[in-house]
């Protein structure tokens, strides 16, 4: 029998009217405290390591950790989406993460903590990943742009929030809320999977590939480790050499491998669909941006301007206002320009926009500023809203979980070589300068570096046929 809606339990009735963006908004606020966890750790470091009568320098460590149980577990996301369900995982993910994150702010000696933020890196490593596929699998081709626009933007909030967030919670309460905050959002993320998300039917479930896990979780620990060694100067230029050395040759003994296996962990056949390979490879030069942005604007206006934590964080907050201007136009920019005219259009628009960072001095206004970081908000936006659509654009539904384990292990990476970039780019200034304090000036190589690399993808950007995407983008 046909029950009008207004005779429906309230419950049911909000089910009944849930917007076919609820599962990316779901998504993406997974994705947000999973961002957020991994930045707002950096300005709780001295106070954490007061609490817990550790040594500061030592505390990065608990960073570390995190970042290096993320990379060797990314590439059994796929896998595991297949094997026991997206929608199961995920939730799994979302509770485990949650569960974590209170061990880690009940902590009471580093060790605790160590293994608190190991178990927060497996569950972000599942988390995030299984959510992109949930959500693939979840909506319409046509809504695909739309729905990306909403997952782009906790990738661009979390950085850009973080150390704000993380200042304020460490000045005016304790550095423990920085974990405990994730425990609300956590319960309600599990809650919401369970009663709006669906279970869909994608890949087909394929024996573990444990020796390419082995090879593939060395290759990108020892590549994760020796990056977040270059950002942090904790290993001699030598050791740090020696640690990209090894993670090189896993991965080539991995592609040795993934040659003779049928099914392995992580599936490079994927990269001769040409819009999956050009938004893995052009995409992840335009993530650069997203590790190395926030890191150098932290440096320059904290370091450089003498601007506290939370003020230098409400400043590049404008970062984040222009992430969700972009929310709305990115669909109808995308639809009617299409993909291959808009990354390198905006390739442009973004390079420039982060050049300009360099412009900045102490006597520069702040309307000044947020005008500029607001319109770099927007185009950074707008590039990773485009590159994370047309990389699933012409992907099946059976090769979702592979290609989201793929494309998560690049994405991984370019994230925290953009860090390290950034880093060096900073200690090879002070040195040419012959200087050992930081200044503001020692930011615009950094600056230069990753704006030039948005400049070169649009080599890779050129080769997309004007037709390319268009089943996802609308453009006729």
């Amino acid at each position: 029998m046909y029950h009008h809606t207004n005779d429906l339990p309230l419950f049911q009735r909000i089910g009944a009217r849930v917007s076919p963006m609820v599962v990316p908004l779901i998504v993406g606020c997974a994705l947000f405290m999973q961002m957020l966890d991994a930045t707002v750790i950096a300005t709780a470091l001295p106070a954490m390591a007061a609490s817990l009568n550790e040594d500061p320098v030592r505390m990065n460590i608990a960073i570390t950790a995190y970042l290096l149980s993320v990379a060797v577990f990314v590439p059994i996301c796929g896998w595991a989406a297949d094997r026991f369900g997206a929608r199961q995982v995920f939730a799994a993910a979302i509770a485990l993460f949650t569960v974590a994150s209170m061990g880690c702010g009940l902590a009471q000696t580093l060790p605790q903590l160590l293994c608190g933020r190991v178990v927060q890196g497996f569950a972000g490593a599942m988390m995030v990943p299984v959510g992109r596929i949930v959500l693939l699998r979840s909506v319409k081709k046509s809504e695909m742009v739309r729905a990306m626009s909403f997952l782009s933007m906790p990738a661009l909030l979390g950085p850009i929030m973080g150390p704000a967030l993380g200042g304020f919670l460490v000045t005016y309460t304790s550095w423990r809320w920085i974990f405990f905050i994730n425990v609300p959002i956590g319960l309600l993320g599990v809650v919401l999977v369970l009663r709006y998300i669906k279970n869909i039917d994608g890949g087909q479930a394929q024996p573990l590939d444990v020796i390419g896990f082995v090879l593939t979780g060395l290759c990108l620990a020892s590549l994760v480790f020796s990056f977040d060694a270059m950002a942090h100067g904790v290993l001699s230029p030598l050791a740090t050499g020696a640690m990209v050395a090894g993670g090189l040759l896993c991965g080539w003994l991995y592609i040795l491998h993934a040659r003779r296996t049928p099914h392995p962990i992580l599936d490079f056949s994927l990269l001769k669909v040409p819009t999956f390979s050009t938004a893995i490879v052009g995409g992840n030069l335009c993530r650069l941006a997203v590790g190395a942005v926030p890191f150098l604007l932290a440096m320059q206006l904290q370091v450089g301007f003498g601007l506290t934590p939370f003020a230098a964080g409400m400043l590049t907050f404008s970062g984040a206002v222009g992430a969700l201007a972009m929310k709305v136009t990115a669909p109808r920019i995308i639809q009617r320009a299409g993909f291959r005219k808009v990354l390198m259009v905006n390739a442009i628009l973004t390079g420039l926009s982060i050049m300009g960072c360099i412009l900045f001095d102490v006597d520069t206004p702040h309307m000044v500023i947020l005008a500029v970081l607001l319109l770099g908000g927007f185009f950074r936006s707008l590039q990773l809203t485009a590159v994370n659509t047309l990389a699933y654009a012409d992907i099946t539904s059976e090769q979702m979980g592979r290609a989201t384990g793929l494309a998560s292990v690049a994405q991984q990476l370019a994230i925290s070589l953009g860090v390290a970039l950034a880093a060096f780019s900073l200690k090879t200034s002070m040195h040419l300068r012959g200087v050992t304090v930081l200044e503001a000036r020692d930011v615009m190589p950094g600056y230069l570096l990753i704006g030039v690399a948005f400049f070169v993808s649009i080599w890779y950007f050129r080769g997309l046929s004007l037709t390319a995407g268009a089943e996802v983008s609308g453009k006729k």
